[in-house]
């Protein structure tokens, strides 16, 4: 199995119960996760060798944080413990045709204060196969943009294979910005992913005579895009997943995928996932699952395949992390979607 390291902000969060409202709600339930976290307990639960790069304050809700990690046998031996808080969200889960509500509440957390002599990043990446980070991170702040730059140049010069979920975030920073940032980070990447909304706010490509609300996807909008990102970048794979919201509780699910070696493009099986339990880390579980294709050897058609169906898993379990095994995303990416129980 591959040694994977991924980098970013793990978080606590707070979500209302029963899909309260937040005014209604007296209690929150609480679960901890963060873009770049989810993917690494995912790969770790499908038998990769996974390390965890962050910050997280010198007290116990830092080591709750670590903590979760630990239990779903993810590497936390490169964690630094300095700054001065944990960032929270506020999730308030929707329901039909009401759509979920976040608030951040994460300025100046440990990973967004954090330099980068806290990491030593030649030992993280010594013998490391993949490094896997998402937009998320460097809108952080300045100086998390820096710290992503310097272990992505780290990767590199130790050969690593680098992925890059865009995750535009529009409440931590502009598209301006974004795409300055972002386009300069792109000459390290080599697998990009990241939906239609990613790739015009954080790259600036559009695909045409898309509306996903409406539920019209024009396929051939994103081969011409990612045949347009993989001539700018040299990027080796474009992946996009491609969801349809009919309402907060039934979404179409399904992805496509370009490769520069074949010039092929590829447009998976779509899945109709209602009742939604969690959508929260739906795109983490999907990026993981074509992280773990691609590691594993599978050609790219059935690496997608098996992104697309531990997401859409991944939507039927609560919290931030994606608690399936390796088989149980390999039934369902093999046609299985009886959801028959298992004795």
């Amino acid at each position: 199995m591959s040694k994977i390291v991924t980098m970013g902000e793990i978080m606590l969060r707070l979500s209302t119960p029963n899909h309260e409202r937040f005014l209604q709600a007296d209690e929150f339930d609480v679960n901890y996760g963060g873009g770049e976290a989810n993917v690494a307990v995912s790969l770790a639960n499908y038998g990769h060798e996974t390390e965890y790069v962050t910050a997280v304050p010198d007290n116990e809700i830092g080591e709750c944080a670590v903590a979760a990690l630990r239990k779903n046998n993810v590497g936390t031996k490169y964690i630094a413990r300095c700054g001065e808080r944990l960032g929270i969200y506020y999730l308030e889960s929707g329901s039909c045709v009401r759509p979920s509500k976040v608030i951040y509440d994460r300025a100046h957390s440990s990973i967004a204060t954090a330099g980068k002599e806290e990491f030593d990043f030649d030992e993280i990446f010594r013998d490391a196969d993949w490094f896997h980070f998402t937009g998320i991170t460097p809108a952080i702040s300045d100086s998390a943009a820096k710290l992503t730059e310097t272990a992505l140049i780290a990767a590199k010069k130790h050969g690593v294979k680098v992925s890059v979920d865009l995750n535009f975030r529009k409440k931590l920073w502009s598209s301006e910005k974004a795409q300055k940032v972002m386009t300069g980070l792109m000459k390290y990447v080599d697998v990009c992913i990241g939906n239609e909304e990613d790739a015009e706010l954080v790259l600036g490509f559009k695909p045409e005579k898309t509306d996903v609300t409406s539920g019209e996807l024009a396929l051939a909008g994103y081969q011409s895009i990612f045949e347009q990102m993989v001539e700018a970048f040299g990027f080796e794979y474009c992946v996009s997943s491609l969801r349809v919201s009919h309402s907060a509780s039934d979404n179409g699910w399904s992805a496509c995928i370009y490769s520069k070696e074949t010039k092929e493009f590829y447009h998976s099986r779509e899945y109709r996932i209602t009742p939604i339990v969690d959508r929260v880390g739906g795109g983490d579980s999907f990026a993981a699952g074509v992280i773990c294709g691609l590691t594993d050897g599978k050609d790219f058609k059935s690496a997608l395949e098996f992104g697309v169906a531990a997401s859409a898993l991944k939507h039927t379990i609560p919290g931030d992390f994606n608690y399936v095994t390796r088989k149980e995303v390999e039934t369902l990416a093999g046609g299985d979607a009886s959801g028959r129980i298992q004795r």
